[in-house]
């Protein structure tokens, strides 16, 4: 008889055996209070893909003998769901393992509702999606979310030494690089990780003790060096791209040109593309106005390049945005005058600034007594440009950042010291 993968013989069987996930099943953390409690509720497990979702999910329906059933949101049609439920019927209660919960469509979601309300069903979705961002409220609203993480060396040296379940039948060594190895090039994924070990493990020869030693060259030989994966769509993609912008904003050029790779590793020249622009005005502006310009022109050349070539223009770019100075006095200003704008605090263009552009505007007192700037000395006078009712708001806020907003800063100040000791 074949021998199943070594990640489905290490899936636990009991609580007690679920490798990490300790801030949900050691001794007084959740999950293990309801199996205290003999009351399993309606849950969201989500996480990186194997981080042993479905294995804990089995494993909390095992721990209470309750007869379990495991269905694939996508692959499995509403007369599966049915037949679960006929089941529950007969034994009077069922969990229900559902994995890609988050790809439930509305029929199959509508005919397990009310039998997960009634108890007759405990739900327990899986998904690698962030279930603020993907599971549908309905179903969300009925559920406890939790969290899992990874704990891959755990698993890994467990996996070694188990001699029943596992590879310990004979006796096997890993030296730390090798371990080292095997959980990194998983990439967070526990089931690659014991792939890449047992593949390990079957091809290396007994040493003259009798031992199998995994050397850091068998697994990277056995993990063939991951593939980078990256989820375009995925909820990680967006944590990357958070990532990106807010490296760059607190200045950490290492940081953004690390998360840049990845974008770059994920082939998503838009995103980053968009991010870059967005970062050059919103995080840098006034401080250095030419990043804006300097941006779009990077983003240009990579758009013509195409990866590979398009990174080195990227790269000069981000190393610039990163070390520039910061303000964003400028989009602040704005989105304090959008504020007032939306909350009702306008007001009436001042007689003088309205449009002169008709026969007859003098004549209802349009644009009476408007002076010209450029007749003035340093083509400034002081008149009022703000309505009535709000003709004291100070919108822009400068800061220090550089010499170009100090330049900018004296210029305000100068003149909101001259308005202030002018009454309209």
């Amino acid at each position: 008889m074949k021998m199943k993968p070594l990640a489905y013989r290490m899936r636990p069987e009991h609580i007690d055996d679920i490798i990490g996930q300790e801030h949900l099943v050691t001794k007084g953390k959740i999950l293990n209070r309801m199996i205290q409690a003999e009351r399993l509720s309606p849950m969201i497990l989500f996480g990186p893909p194997g981080t042993g979702k479905t294995s804990l999910a089995y494993a909390l329906a095992k721990s209470l003998n309750i007869p379990v059933k495991m269905l694939n949101a996508v692959v499995d049609k509403k007369k599966d769901m049915e037949i679960v439920v006929e089941e529950a019927k007969m034994s009077g209660q069922v969990v229900l393992v559902l994995d890609e919960v988050h790809r439930l469509d509305k029929a199959k979601q509508d005919f397990l509702l009310p039998h997960i309300e009634s108890n007759l069903l405990t739900l327990i979705g899986c998904t690698t999606s962030n279930p603020y961002h993907s599971i549908n409220p309905a179903i969300r609203s009925r559920c406890h979310l939790f969290e899992t993480m990874d704990n891959i060396k755990t698993a890994i040296i467990r996996a070694a030494n188990d001699d029943v379940n596992g590879l310990g039948s004979e006796p096997i060594e890993l030296t730390e690089e090798a371990l080292d190895h095997l959980a990194f090039a998983a990439n967070g994924d526990m089931r690659s990780a014991l792939n890449g070990l047992e593949l390990a493990v079957s091809s290396t020869p007994k040493n003259n003790d009798g031992k199998i030693v995994i050397s850091l060259e068998a697994a990277e030989e056995c993990m063939q060096k991951k593939s980078f994966s990256h989820d375009k769509d995925g909820d990680a993609h967006y944590d990357v791209l958070s990532a990106f912008q807010k490296s760059i904003r607190g200045s950490d050029v290492n940081a953004a040109l690390h998360y840049l790779g990845r974008l770059i590793e994920a082939g998503d020249l838009d995103s980053i593309a968009r991010r870059m622009i967005v970062i050059a005005y919103e995080d840098i502006g006034l401080a250095n106005p030419q990043a804006g310009p300097r941006a779009v022109s990077a983003v240009q050349a990579a758009e013509r390049l195409g990866f590979p070539e398009a990174r080195i223009p990227l790269a000069v770019t981000i190393v610039e945005l990163a070390l520039s100075p910061k303000s964003n006095t400028a989009y602040k200003a704005l989105d304090e005058a959008l504020s007032d704008i939306r909350s009702g605090k306008s007001g009436d263009v001042p007689a003088h600034l309205k449009d002169t552009h008709y026969q007859g505007a003098q004549k209802i007192g349009r644009g009476v007594d408007y002076k010209y700037p450029h007749n003035y000395e340093n083509n400034w006078v002081n008149q009022q440009y703000l309505p009535e009712t709000i003709k004291n708001k100070d919108y822009y806020k400068p800061k220090d950042s550089s010499k170009f907003e100090q330049q900018l800063k004296q210029v305000h100040e100068k003149i909101q010291s001259e308005k202030n000791n002018t009454r309209f």
